[in-house]
């Protein structure tokens, strides 16, 4: 069980048509709720699973890292996230993004939030709460 990068196809004729380009993901888990995400430089969303749905997360502007972790243990995983990019977290993955710009993404989830008892389990992902190293 891992986070993982979802990859989109693309029907190139949008784009060779000159208008731009479609680009198409095709989530694994039906989606029930769909929330935009405004992130600053340097702020954190995250350090936290969610035992009771999947998340996808995709970046629409900006670019961060998106950090995850099998276990308390486990080495983390870092993915560098921009424009176009999107992950699933499945139920009970650790994660967390960090943004290096300022970030617009949307978080898209498999149950809804308020439906959920807890919807997040804080953990501590990024290690913000140790002492830093001399």
């Amino acid at each position: 069980m891992k986070l993982k990068i979802l990859v989109p196809s693309c029907n190139l004729d949008t784009v060779r048509d000159g208008r731009g380009g479609i680009f198409t993901w095709i989530p694994e888990d039906a989606l029930v709720e769909f929330n935009l995400l405004y992130f600053q430089p340097g702020k954190t969303r995250g350090d936290h699973y969610h035992p009771e749905f999947v998340e996808y997360f995709l970046v629409v502007e900006g670019s961060g890292v998106m950090v995850t972790k099998d276990s308390e243990k486990a080495p983390e995983e870092v993915i560098h996230m921009s424009r176009g990019m999107c992950t699933r977290a499945p139920k009970g993955v650790s994660h967390a993004f960090y943004a290096i710009t300022p970030v617009t993404a949307i978080a898209m989830l498999s149950k809804k939030w308020d439906d959920c008892n807890p919807p997040l389990v804080k953990v501590d992902v990024l290690g913000q709460h140790k002492a830093p190293k001399s």
